[in-house]
This record gives structure tokens, C-alpha cells and sequence, in this order.
């Protein structure tokens, strides 16, 4: 939480299990039936929507940004500018746990491209290449 400025419901990255800075993340997803989406996504077959789980690997990426970058307590926030190559694979469901792995494609002081996939007891659930900027917060 230190490292992300996402909040609940939206704060979709419950633990880092592993951080190699510059390189990669890996962080888990503890998905629920208690997430408030489950609700109308839906009645009696609850899924995940596919642009959550592109979230959860974007604030993931934010996580591997913020500390790569020494950015922590700076006040500078990631936003996503571009996803790119988006596949979805198989259901996220409640009581899953959702591995989030992402890695640098390329790395600069203000924009970063990463490469993630989302998977679920080592099954591939979705994959995507996305593109952050680095930058203050709104005035």
C-alpha cells in the first residue's frame, strides 16, 4: 500500500511475493467472492471482468516502477497511457488466487513499457503489454 496510491475497491494487489528491481514482479491477487464486481458480473456465474485483471497487473507494474525508480513517498504517480496485445484465456473466479507476473520491456525516468500474465495455478488466465507514465499528481 506504501507503494500505490489505490485504495479499497480498487486496490487489486494484495501481497508482493517477489521483486527483482529493474527486471520483474511477481504479486498474487486473493480474488473473492466479497469484490463488489462479482455482483452484477455476474449473477450466479461470477467472473472476474478481464479489464480488473489488466488493473492488477498495471498496479503491479506501478509497484515494480515505484521501486525501481526509487519513487517511493515522491508524490509521483503511474498512470497507464497505452494497453496493448490484451488476451484472455480462461475465468477468474472467486476463491482463485491470481498470479501477476510483470516484467520491464523497457525502462525510462517517465515511461515504461511492461509485459504481464495473469494466471491461476500456473494456468494462464490473460496476458497484456501495457505502457505507464510517471508523473505528478493533478493540481
Amino acid at each position: 500500500m506504501a507503494a500505490l496510491p489505490h485504495r479499497y475497491p480498487m486496490l487489486l494487489v494484495d501481497r508482493v511475493e517477489r521483486i527483482e528491481r529493474d527486471v520483474s514482479i511477481t504479486a498474487i491477487k486473493a480474488v473473492s467472492m466479497n469484490e463488489q464486481f462479482f455482483q452484477g458480473h455476474f449473477p450466479g456465474r461470477p467472473i472476474m471482468p478481464g479489464v480488473l485483471i489488466v488493473e492488477a497487473l498495471a498496479q503491479a507494474a506501478g509497484v515494480l516502477a515505484v521501486e525501481s525508480l526509487d519513487l517511493a513517498g515522491s508524490g509521483k504517480l503511474v498512470y497507464f497511457m497505452a494497453i496493448e496485445g490484451a488476451k484472455f484465456r480462461t475465468p477468474v473466479e472467486p476463491g482463485c488466487l491470481l498470479t501477476l507476473d510483470v516484467e520491464f520491456v523497457q525502462k525510462r525516468a517517465s515511461v515504461c513499457k511492461f509485459a504481464g500474465r495473469a494466471s491461476v495455478d500456473g494456468k494462464l488466465a490473460a496476458e497484456a503489454q501495457f505502457t505507464a507514465m510517471i508523473a505528478d499528481p493533478p493540481a
